[in-house]
């Protein structure tokens, strides 16, 4: 079970959720951020700068052990993934801002959570993160392979068949959100003490999603962006790809215990999620 969870499910998984991903996006998407810059810069700056740093201050905080450590800061370091697109939609958030923001953070982590979590290794781990290290040149093509490929050729699909493309997009995100609750519960089966991973990380994992949450609200509000916005940013801040996580916790770094807070976070950042569509998403449109 558990080469087939690391060989098998996260990649296919993985890259189901980014072809979905790639099915909603086009070329304007990316240009966006040149022409509106305002919205998307902060929400870039809360998701690939405050993130982390909000995850290393609750690491001191709550004073966790160097594998929970590491797992929070790779947790902090992932891109948001069409979880956070469709909730949202869901929330009558502004949903072009969330998959631009969800669209290019993915693209740009790449290649900082190598650096990331190399230095998190280094860091909370030491001589003993040598023997679980994650090398750059190997990790960032791995990453490229089940990430930006994928996004690619929906995209392509996009380009090619528009029509064949919206279609597809709502069973495809459907299919995503069942793969990632089939890798949560597969995680769960190999670390199965629920209770202890919650005593564990529970605290630390809720902090930081709450946390980021409030902030990515207040600091759009604080910059006078419209409420959808404000919904967006707060949402992209907050909801991370769990199953990227988790790929990366237990197939690149082989190491169940790094992957419990992204297991923790995946099960709060729904519930946290759906508190956002219960408060927004009654709204009249």
């Amino acid at each position: 079970m558990s080469e087939i969870l690391k060989t098998v499910v996260l990649p296919l998984a993985l890259m189901v959720i980014m072809f979905g991903m790639g099915l909603t996006l086009t070329l304007a998407d990316f240009k966006r951020v040149l022409l509106s810059p305002k919205a998307k810069l902060i929400g870039l700056v809360n998701q690939l700068i405050l993130l982390p740093l909000v995850a290393f201050g609750l690491v001191c905080l709550f004073r966790l052990s160097a594998e929970l450590a590491v797992g929070l800061m790779l947790v902090a370091a992932c891109p948001g993934g069409p979880t956070s697109n469709m909730i949202t939609h869901l929330s009558r958030g502004d949903t072009a801002l969330s998959v631009t923001l969800t669209a290019v953070s993915s693209l740009i982590t790449v290649f900082t959570i190598p650096v990331i979590v190399g230095a998190s290794l280094s860091h909370f781990m030491g001589d003993a993160g040598a023997t679980i290290a994650l090398p750059f040149g190997k990790t960032v093509f791995q990453l490229m392979l089940v990430t930006l490929v994928p996004v690619l050729l929906g995209m392509g699909v996009h380009a090619r068949w528009p029509s064949f493309a919206r279609r597809m997009g709502k069973p495809v995100n459907l299919l995503s959100m069942l793969f990632l609750a089939l890798v949560i519960v597969l995680a769960v089966m190999k670390e199965p003490d629920l209770t202890g991973q919650f005593r564990a990380a529970g605290w630390a994992t809720f902090t930081l999603n709450v946390t980021t949450m409030i902030l990515g609200f207040s600091i759009a509000a604080a910059a006078s962006l419209s409420l959808p916005q404000r919904i967006s940013i707060s949402i992209e801040s907050g909801i991370q790809n769990g199953t990227m996580s988790l790929a990366i916790a237990l197939g690149l770094l082989e190491s169940p215990r790094i992957a419990v807070p992204a297991v923790v976070y995946s099960l709060i950042m729904f519930a946290t999620g759906a508190f956002m569509i219960l408060r927004f998403g009654r709204r009249s449109a």
